[in-house]
């Protein structure tokens, strides 16, 4: 097979920091590469490298795509080849994604660009594309926003948009990190088909070497930004030779919570909420479409309550609901006080009460401020009181507290920083303001299985620590199970199974 892509000693480095050191790697027409590592070792910089994404990168060597190297390309061929001949998946579709923008039209106008399709051929294409990544209201969701979409059903958006005008090489940021795990199989699966009868090589970006055992021909392992092992995936996985390899390879979730239900305070109670959206059913009318029914929540100090289900199945609205981010009707107490009946203004003295961590940390930390100002931006709203000196000392220990030790940290932006690392600095926001109540969403969904693991050890301690009561949302079954002391299971926004994790899990 012919060579398509050829990477010579490529380096890269940000203010002088160096992140990537003498990359060899070569990716051959029609081949599926895997490239795996734990959240920073400096894969997704390897993929926007590719493209020239990151204009803070400063690149040396040669990266020879179809034999032209890319370094040399002036933005105006780079433009060229962008979407046509390389598509990109990205890791975080929220900030991937125009928000004033339907999705239908943003899938459209690669097609429209690119391929010189017209508006309504290109549209027709569009729905075609979104229906084959496992969207079946395709022809509905065309017309939505990205943020009406689930986290799961964004990432699909974001894959159509990347195969629309077939191009080459497809780079895949890990695109099924949202996604549950029957959902994962399918989009892979999409994926492998859709390799096969176009012929497009993939680059496939990982920290779960399990996702791509079945995928990969072969395997690159990462770490530091160098690659330590590149090889045939049945040899990466039957017979790994670097020590790092293996670790990924032994890393394994933590044992199912054994602790008994704590006997606690009830510190949060909802029921009958119900979640609906509007939607135009025809020139002059709307119709309402039920997102969620959740009848009854109990939670207790000290308590984790897991909540699982697929993409879509109404996981993260309940989050929303539960903060009172979206209209909702039914009753919310949140540490005996009653949030139904409040309104924004007067919830905003009780807002510490309860946390949220949010699925995509790039999208919810603010691009133009710092770590510090991100992380102490609740304790400037809520607690004015404390002097200059106090407050950088909070933010600098609740910045510890979650494994980011470093107080050079404090001064640098969200860009600069890994998906894991930037999942702990939304944990240390939330904490900061020591909340009764954490919630969850999805927080582990950007992590490699080593630093998973010691994420949930974490929190467990964080809970201990500050008898915290926590809501961890996931699709991921056994993820909850090892943390989770209750399991509530939703499927098409209603709950469909509750009770003891270990009743659950069986």
């Amino acid at each position: 097979m012919d060579i398509l892509l050829n990477i010579e000693n490529l380096n890269g480095s940000i203010r002088d920091k160096h992140l990537l050191d003498n990359i060899q790697l070569k990716l051959h027409q029609g081949e599926k590469l895997a490239l795996v590592g734990e959240s920073g070792s400096g894969k997704t910089m390897l993929a926007q490298s590719i493209v020239r994404l990151n204009p803070d990168l400063l690149l040396s060597g040669r990266l020879l795509f179809n034999g032209v190297d890319v370094l040399s390309l002036s933005n105006k061929d780079l433009q060229k080849i962008r979407g046509r001949d390389i598509g990109m998946i990205f890791q975080e579709p929220m900030s991937a994604l125009n928000p004033v923008h339907r999705v239908g039209k943003q899938i459209s106008e690669v097609m429209t660009w690119h391929l010189g399709f017209d508006a309504k051929t290109a549209w027709l294409r569009a729905t075609e594309l979104l229906e084959q990544t496992g969207i079946t209201d395709a022809t509905q969701k065309m017309n939505a926003y990205p943020f009406q979409l689930s986290g799961g059903q964004r990432q699909r958006v974001m894959i159509a948009m990347a195969i629309a005008a077939k191009p080459k090489l497809l780079i895949a940021d890990e695109p099924t990190t949202a996604l549950d795990v029957a959902t994962q199989k399918q989009i892979m699966t999409l994926l492998s088909d859709l390799q096969e009868k176009s012929g497009m090589s993939i680059l496939y970006i990982s920290h779960d070497l399990r996702v791509v055992k079945n995928f990969a021909d072969t395997v690159a392992v990462m770490k530091s930004g160098q690659i330590v092992e590149n090889n045939d995936a049945n040899l990466i996985f039957n017979n790994p030779s670097h020590a790092y390899t293996k670790q990924l390879l032994d890393a394994a979730t933590p044992n199912h919570r054994d602790e008994n239900l704590p006997q606690t305070p009830v510190i949060l109670e909802a029921s009958n909420i119900n979640v609906n959206v509007k939607q135009k059913s025809g020139w002059f009318t709307h119709q309402d479409i039920p997102l969620l029914n959740l009848p009854n929540l109990v939670l207790h100090e000290g308590e984790t309550l897991g909540v699982i289900g697929e993409s879509g199945s109404g996981k993260s609205t309940l989050a929303k609901s539960l903060l009172k981010l979206i209209d909702f009707s039914g009753r919310l107490n949140v540490n005996n006080n009653q949030w139904d009946k409040l309104d924004n203004k007067q919830l905003i003295k009780y807002r510490s009460d309860i946390q949220i961590v949010f699925q995509d940390p790039f999208a919810a930390l603010n691009p133009r401020m710092t770590i510090e100002e991100i992380v102490g931006e609740s304790l400037s709203i809520l607690h004015k009181y404390l002097d200059k000196n106090e407050y950088r000392k909070r933010v600098f220990e609740a910045l510890c507290e979650v494994g980011l030790s470093d107080e050079n940290m404090m001064k640098r932006y969200p860009h600069e920083f890994s998906g894991g690392q930037r999942q702990r600095i939304a944990i240390a926001r939330a904490m900061i303001s020591r909340p009764k109540i954490l919630v969850l969403d999805e927080p582990t969904s950007a992590l490699d299985v080593c630093l998973q693991k010691q994420l949930l050890e974490l929190l467990k301690d964080i809970q201990i620590k500050h008898r915290l009561g926590m809501i961890f949302i996931s699709h991921d079954l056994d993820v909850v199970a090892s943390i989770s002391h209750r399991i509530m299971v939703l499927e098409k926004g209603k709950v469909i199974a509750e009770g003891l994790a270990n009743q659950i899990i069986q």
